[in-house]
């Protein structure tokens, strides 16, 4: 149940976060220095390229120009949450397919969390008396006090490692923003949140399924998948976190080349988003397409050499891991074994550690070096198992029990 759950909580932790549809719909022109509509729209299009300090300074702009309104306050804490990520390392649709362990690995940044809860708490206060005076029928009063808590939720269960205490506002976000739905359907932005809800439900064992729906929330893997494609294209505050979810739904899925259609679309959209080819690199890697993934992780690999910008926790040996992977998958075994070591020569989470270790015993394995085999495939356990990383772990041990047999 965890993983699943955590998938339909977390889907769009690799996008940024839901802004105000007014925002949405401005151009970034000279007024934006005193417009709080326009700097927020701005801060979201830094966020989106990893400028992240400016995306901040915008948003802080944007409070000071409108102190009233709860999108600014909940983007502020969307930028922390953002960099406790990048501090974690969870920075692809990879985190949230099951295959790494909790990005709750790291000591807790007090100052970004105390920032992230104090800018929170600020944008549900302003949403609960927005609703209070617009009244029980306003579509987007009820939206904002939806968006403020699926934040809460996503940072509960990523930062905090608690699916439980996620479990409250997850609620309340799928409840308001079923509402806004009821209220006005052609809100396709409220459909996000819906729609994956829906689809993490549907996922679910039936038990947990029925266990689901009894405290209230509603599954349907297809009309969960739908909802999110229709916010993903209909132009709106919450178009491009919708194209960032689906590429978590669409690899779960195995729908490859939808998910590398979405991120060339955001490749082109984000050009300053390097993970971006990290992202569309992984993809290819999981259909089976070493070429292409290969001509995709390179242009990455360039990118990244030329950008000064800070890079999240273990970025590099993400980088070289996942080259790694191409290149082994190519043949191309000597150049596969220095990007796995040099995977390893930096810091990096566990179940990266450990899954180069596997890599690099598989490839012993294949040049006849038992010995040499044997004790990656040691670390590989050992650090695979720390990180929580069940399928490595198996994989490691198969293909341990394999090298005792002499195959």
């Amino acid at each position: 149940m965890a993983t699943a759950f955590r998938t339909l909580i977390v889907a769009t932790a690799v996008a940024f976060l839901a802004y105000d549809p007014a925002a949405a719909q401005r151009s970034v022109s000279p007024a934006a220095g005193t417009d709080s509509a326009a700097l927020r729209a701005r801060g979201v299009d830094l966020g989106y390229n990893l400028d992240h300090a400016e995306a901040l300074d915008a948003f802080s702009r944007a409070i000071a120009v409108d102190p009233s309104n709860p999108a600014a306050y909940r983007l502020v804490a969307g930028t922390m949450w953002i960099n406790v990520l990048f501090r974690h390392g969870a920075v692809t649709a990879e985190d949230f397919l099951g295959q790494a362990g909790s990005s709750a690995t790291r000591p807790k940044a007090a100052d970004l969390d105390r920032r992230f809860r104090e800018s929170l708490d600020k944008a549900i206060a302003l949403a609960e008396a927005r609703l209070h005076d617009a009244g029980p029928s306003n579509a987007d009063a009820h939206y904002q006090i939806g968006a403020a808590y699926g934040f809460l939720a996503s940072y509960t269960a990523t930062i905090e490692g608690s699916l439980m205490s996620a479990l409250g506002p997850s609620k309340r976000a799928y409840a308001e923003h079923s509402k806004v739905l009821e209220l006005d359907p052609s809100r396709k932005d409220a459909g996000l949140i819906v729609g994956l809800y829906r689809y993490g439900v549907s996922v679910l064992p039936l038990w947990q399924r029925m266990l689901a729906s009894f405290v209230g929330f509603g599954g349907g893997r297809e009309r969960g998948i739908k909802l999110v494609e229709e916010a993903a294209s209909h132009p709106s505050d919450v178009q491009t976190n919708a194209r960032f979810a689906l590429i978590v739904i669409y690899n779960r899925e195995k729908r490859y080349d939808d998910a590398l259609r979405v991120i060339a679309q955001l490749q082109q959209q984000f050009p300053r988003n390097r993970l971006l080819w990290l992202e569309a690199g992984s993809t290819a890697l999981r259909a089976g397409r070493a070429a292409e993934a290969n001509a995709l992780l390179e242009q990455g690999l360039t990118r990244l050499a030329s950008d000064s910008r800070p890079r999240a926790f273990g970025e590099l040996a993400r980088w070289r891991y996942q080259h790694g992977l191409a290149l082994a998958a190519l043949k191309r075994n000597d150049t596969a074994q220095i990007a796995f070591a040099d995977a390893l020569a930096g810091e990096g989470p566990d179940w990266i550690r450990g899954r180069a270790h596997l890599e690099l015993g598989r490839l012993a394995a294949q040049a006849a070096d038992r010995t040499r085999a044997a004790e990656e495939y040691r670390q590989a356990v050992q650090l695979c198992t720390a990180a929580k990383d069940a399928s490595c772990v198996t994989d490691t041990r198969k293909q341990s029990d394999l090298l005792r047999r002499g195959r």
